[in-house]
C-alpha cells in the first residue's frame, strides 16, 4: 500500500467534484443530499460563531481489506498480525456450490478496517475542521479477528436487534428496487438502509455471506463493517446541511455517503462505485480474481464531506 501504487492505483478523478461555496469546480455529480449552502457559521472552541464557506468533496477516509488468513494485512505489505487461530480462516463459495446436504454453503472472510485520510496524509488540502472524527494518519479501527459477532450470527441478531424488523418478505422485497439501481451502476437508496444493492443485505452484520462472486461477496462484507460502525456509534455522517459543522451520529449506514474502489488485486485507478453495484459496471469488468495471488480484497472507501471552512 505504501509504496508508487498509492499514486498510480488510487482513484484521483473520484474524489471530483470540488465544491467551493456550493460551486462545483470540477466536473462529477454530488451525491443526493449533499449541502448546496454557499455560506455558514459555525461555534468555535471559544463559542464565538465564525464565519465560513462551505467546501465539498468525495474524500478518501478508509481502507477495508477482506482476507481470508486470520491476520493478513495486504496494507502492510501481507504482513500477518498475531491475532485469531486457524479456526478463522475464511473460505469463497461460489453461487454453484453445495455440500450434498444442504445444497447450500457460506462464504466467511476476515475484515480488517483502517482509517485512512490521504489527503492529511500527503499534507494535501484538508482543514481539521473538515474531520470528523479526529483521524489524521493511518490507523486500526476494528479487526473481526477479536470481534464475538463476526462469527456468530445468532450474537449479532442480539446486538443488533433491528435486524428483527427486517427479517420479513416485504422487507426483502424493498431491496429489489436498491438491487436494481446496482444493476445500471446507480446511486442507491439510503432509505432502504438494510439493503446492499446486487451484493445482498446488510443483516446480519456477521462475516458470513450466502454463494456469490468474488467481488460482490467482499463487498457486502466490507459494506457490513461500515453498517457495524454506524450502528457502534463509531462512523458519522458528513453529508448534508446539518453535518457542514460537525459529523453526527448515524445509526444506519448513509449508502449515498459512501462510495468504494478496488485498491488488490486489481485496482479501480479511474472510477469507484456505488454500495450495491454490480461488478460489471466496475472498472475492468466483473473478473476480479488473480488465482493463488489475489484471492484477497482491499477496498478504499471514499466519503462524501460538506465541511464549513471557516474564515
Amino acid at each position: 500500500m505504501f509504496s508508487g501504487k498509492l499514486f498510480t492505483d488510487v482513484c484521483w478523478a473520484c474524489l471530483f467534484p470540488i465544491r467551493i461555496a456550493g460551486v462545483s469546480i470540477t466536473p462529477g455529480d454530488a451525491p443526493f443530499g449533499a449541502s448546496n449552502k454557499s455560506l455558514c457559521m459555525c461555534e468555535d472552541k471559544l463559542g464565538l460563531f465564525m464565519p465560513g464557506i462551505v467546501n465539498s468533496m468525495w474524500e478518501p477516509a478508509r481502507l477495508i481489506e477482506v482476507v481470508r488468513k486470520p491476520g493478513c494485512s495486504l496494507a502492510l505489505g501481507g504482513v500477518t498480525l498475531p491475532i485469531g487461530d486457524k479456526r478463522l480462516w475464511g473460505t469463497l463459495s461460489d453461487a454453484t456450490a453445495g455440500n450434498g446436504i444442504t445444497k447450500e454453503r457460506t462464504s466467511f472472510y476476515n475484515v480488517h478496517y483502517y482509517a485512512f485520510p490521504l489527503l492529511s496524509i500527503l499534507e494535501m488540502y484538508m482543514p481539521k475542521r473538515c474531520s470528523p472524527d479526529g483521524y489524521a494518519d493511518f490507523d486500526i479501527i476494528q479487526l473481526s479477528e477479536i470481534d464475538p459477532t463476526w462469527t456468530n450470527d445468532e450474537l449479532a441478531f442480539f446486538v443488533n436487534p433491528e435486524a428483527a424488523a427486517v427479517a420479513n418478505p416485504l422487507a426483502q422485497a424493498a431491496c429489489t428496487a436498491d438491487a436494481a439501481l446496482g444493476v445500471v451502476g446507480q446511486e442507491p437508496l439510503t432509505s432502504l438502509w438494510w439493503c446492499a444493492g446486487t451484493w445482498g443485505e446488510i443483516y446480519p452484520m456477521a462475516g458470513t455471506a450466502l454463494p456469490n462472486d468474488f467481488g460482490r461477496t467482499t463487498s457486502l462484507l466490507a459494506a457490513r463493517t461500515i453498517a457495524t460502525q454506524h450502528r457502534r456509534g463509531l462512523a458519522h455522517l458528513t453529508i448534508g446541511d446539518a453535518t457542514i459543522c460537525r459529523g453526527s451520529i448515524f445509526p444506519t449506514i448513509p449508502k449515498s455517503q459512501y462510495k468504494m474502489s478496488m485498491f488488490f488485486p486489481r485496482a479501480e485507478s479511474k472510477r469507484a462505485h456505488f454500495i450495491g453495484s454490480h461488478p460489471l459496471t466496475w472498472q475492468g469488468g466483473e473478473g476480479r480474481v488473480i488465482p493463488q495471488v489475489g484471492e484477497d480484497a482491499l477496498y478504499m472507501l471514499f466519503r462524501w464531506n460538506d465541511c464549513c471552512n471557516t474564515l
